[in-house]
């Protein structure tokens, strides 16, 4: 039975599907979500083992959990990463491949939890829509989660422009004491929404009561070092601590200004009390799900939060989570960046590939996607084998999740079904789109296998002690298969000025395009021998790792020419409509 990616723009609750040549009316996504008889969440976390007395209810499917909640004695559970291939611009179903492995884990008996970023507001009224998984393989309350949720996203633009406004008042009152350089401040404000007239801003315009006039920004939520921060942070002491490090400013004679010198930290960390809790919803087979923290994988670590990942693995013997976009990104960041902090051991990966993705990568043009051509597709294969290659290298166990959609012929997915038998990786075709866990049940059937072998032995691809450049080489020639990295003037200077304040130490964290897996979008399947340019070199010191800037990332998107918010109504009972 095929399966779908999101229902037509065009259709609010239902949406047409071939099979056998007759046309068959399917729910969409939103239809699906409010038709589904949701266990309250009480339910949900007995499930779990969790105390009603740690849930902070927000109406009757949501809660956040105490972080006393945090452990009940017993071994932390298994660890299952979802990761992708080099997705099209149309995304290849990881969230929803998560949720219905969750449910296919759970349908074969096992004790299973998921963990889950939260979608950012901006991208869902914008290109992408709604990002709660999609079709029999969602959480929910679906609404809830996309528009708001517990209010976390805001708490996190709350802080970090609280403390916009603080550098600016430093430097504007009583001569500036903390000598800011006003032409090296690095803090931007952020807002939760795609706007691309905010990029670049000119403030403190209006006289000399309204400020120091200076060139500034804004960036989108996802985008800020606080909602990494956030995504980091161990305990509220330790969040406490990684404000207090952030380096926002230069002073007139090079020295870095932190949060701890503007003496706010304690102020942020108290706007962001209740967003470092776990939120517990479930999926619409009422598996428990933690969806909490949601940075971007381009230009942040792009995954959920460590404490949401650890309070699953505390109750659940199986808890699968995902990072964003390919494995080159999300998750090769989610493996150096966030385990190794966390001190997590990942016990599998499980790379989603689609047809229509390895026939882009195979030479077809986005257009023709939909049609058959096992040609093209066996050309793209090199894009899949190369994120397999990449997955082996930590020391990691790889199932391969070939997400059916519309158009698939039985030629295209058995070739690749084959091709990976071929290379000794366990690999089966996921329908949990249409099916939920029951579609999802060969894979999870392989995922438990794989677990019950236990062959993981994690490692990562470099020590924290090497020099800055050391460490992105082994990045770009490892990873994405560069034969060597140039670094622009600026970045050169970046580096040297990071190495010079004391933080050289710290994990790395590429921000690059999402569309190759090197640094330039049209270089498709598996390129070698080219170079990665590194423009600039961005200190993240209270998120704890560095970002060399690579091609032409944009940190505060801009709406399509059709923007998802055209979409989107409610009615005077209010009940939303047009999410997808």
């Amino acid at each position: 039975m095929a399966t779908r990616k999101k229902a037509p723009k065009k259709a609010a609750k239902t949406a047409s599907k071939k099979k056998s040549g007759r046309a068959k009316r399917v729910p969409s996504d939103l239809a699906i979500a409010q038709a589904c008889k949701m266990r309250p969440v009480d339910e949900i976390a007995k499930k779990l083992g969790v105390p009603a007395k740690y849930l902070e209810h927000y109406g009757q499917y949501k809660a956040k959990v105490s972080l006393e909640g945090l452990s009940n004695g017993k071994t932390a559970g298994k660890l299952v990463l979802v990761s992708a291939m080099t997705p099209t611009k149309f995304g290849e179903g990881k969230t929803t491949t998560t949720v219905g492995l969750g449910q296919a884990l759970a349908k074969l008996g096992k004790n299973v939890a998921i963990a889950l970023r939260e979608p950012s507001l901006g991208p869902c009224m914008g290109i992408k829509g709604g990002a709660a998984g999609g079709g029999y393989s969602q959480v929910v309350p679906m609404e809830d989660i996309n528009l708001h949720f517990t209010g976390d996203l805001h708490a996190v633009s709350a802080a970090h422009n609280l403390l916009a406004a603080c550098i600016d008042n430093a430097i504007f009152q009583n001569n500036n004491p903390l000598q800011i350089d006003p032409r090296r401040v690095l803090w931007p404000r952020v807002i939760d929404l795609n706007d691309r007239s905010l990029r670049q801003v000119v403030i403190g315009l209006g006289g000399t009561m309204q400020g120091v006039p200076r060139e500034s920004g804004f960036d989108i939520t996802a985008a800020s070092e606080i909602m990494a921060i956030l995504c980091l942070a161990s305990s509220y002491t330790d969040l406490k601590k990684r404000i207090s490090r952030i380096v926002v400013a230069f002073k007139y004679n090079g020295d870095p200004v932190t949060v701890q010198e503007l003496g706010v930290a304690g102020a942020l960390g108290a706007l962001l009390k209740d967003a470092l809790k776990p939120n517990l919803v479930q999926t619409l087979e009422g598996v428990p799900a933690f969806v909490h923290g949601g940075p971007f994988a381009n230009i942040a670590q792009g995954t959920n939060t460590v404490l949401a990942t650890k309070m699953a693995m505390a109750h659940a013997d199986i808890t699968v989570t995902e990072a964003g976009f390919g494995f080159d990104l999300g998750g090769e960041k989610f493996l150096h960046i966030k385990c190794r902090g966390a001190g997590l051991k990942p016990d599998a990966v499980v790379l989603v590939a689609t047809c229509r993705a390895l026939k882009l990568h195979g030479g077809l043009p986005p257009d023709g996607l939909k049609e058959p051509n096992l040609e093209a597709l066996e050309g793209g294969l090199t894009n899949l084998e190369k994120h397999i290659h990449n997955v082996r290298k930590f020391g990691l166990p790889v199932v391969v999740a070939v997400n059916r959609f519309p158009g698939d012929t039985t030629e295209e997915l058995h070739c690749v079904l084959n091709f990976c038998e071929k290379r000794g990786v366990p690999a089966a075709i996921s329908d949990v789109h249409a099916g939920g866990g029951a579609g999802g049940m060969a894979l999870g059937k392989l995922v438990a296998e794989t677990l019950e072998a236990g062959t993981a032995n994690f490692r990562p691809l470099y020590r924290l002690e090497e020099p800055v450049k050391a460490k992105i080489r082994t990045i770009a020639q490892e990873i994405y298969g560069a034969a060597e990295v140039v670094y622009e003037p600026a970045a050169e200077k970046d580096i040297s000025e990071i190495e010079r304040i004391g933080f050289g130490g710290l994990p790395i964290c590429v921000a690059k395009t999402q569309n190759s897996l090197s640094d330039q979008a049209a270089l498709l399947g598996a390129p070698r021998g080219f170079k990665l340019t590194v423009r600039r070199v961005h200190l993240s010191a209270g998120a704890g790792f560095l970002v060399p800037i690579t091609g032409n990332i944009l940190r505060m998107p801009g709406l399509p020419a059709r923007p998802a918010a055209l979409d989107v109504d409610i009615n005077s009972r209010g009940e939303i409509s047009g999410l997808f």
